[in-house]
Order: C-alpha cells, then structure tokens, then sequence
C-alpha cells in the first residue's frame, strides 16, 4: 500500500471521527454540556489541524478521540438512563433552552433576576 492511501485512510478517520464527536455531542439535553463538548471537539481539531505528525502519532490521536467518543456515549447514556443507577443530577433549562423568562436589573457590582409574571 502506499504512502498516499495511508494518508487519505487516516485523513478519512479524522474526518469520520470529527463527524461523530460533533453529532454524538449535539445529543446532549442539557445546553451547557452540548455547547462544551461541540467547543471542546472544535478546539482541539483546530489545534492540530496543521501539524506535521508521523503515522504513530496521527493514529494514537485518533484513537484518544474515540475514546473520547465512548466516554460521550457513556455520559449521555447515564444522563438520560436513570434506571442505569448513575444520575449526574437535574438541571433546570436555561434561558437560551426557552426555560425561565425574565430581565436582568440591577448595578454593575450585583444583577438580580426579576421574573416577570
């Protein structure tokens, strides 16, 4: 085989697995979750994006990112499966989610949260 369908093997891998991180993260309920693991995968992709790495190297990053990927998997799975015996905890919506509505009022040095009703 040669160099080049190496390359493009593991250059297919990296792009398969940066597809995965970002659909298995958007799955999350929970906004601050899904937010950091989209941040999370897209930082560290853009990281390493240009770096001149050797087969070794390219292969064991792929293999921490799917490590990573199983680790979301597993995470997702606990949060929605209480029935697992693992419950992180509840989480109320966030405003972005369409939870609490309301203003902010308040000085610079303290905000209070109003709610209108």
């Amino acid at each position: 085989m040669s160099m080049t369908a190496l390359k493009g093997d593991t250059a297919f891998q990296a792009r398969s697995l940066y597809r995965s991180l970002l659909r298995q993260s958007s799955q999350f309920a929970a906004y601050n979750f899904r937010e950091y693991a989209k941040r999370r995968t897209k930082d560290a992709f853009r990281e390493n994006h240009n770096k001149q790495l050797e087969e070794r190297e390219q292969q064991d990053m792929i293999q921490k990112g799917l490590k990573e990927l199983h680790m979301m998997k597993l995470r997702k799975h606990a949060m929605i499966a209480p029935e697992s015996g693992v419950q992180f905890f509840q989480l109320d919506r966030l405003v972005v989610e369409g939870g609490k509505t309301g203003k902010q009022t308040g000085d610079v040095g303290g905000i209070v949260r109003q709610t209108t009703e």
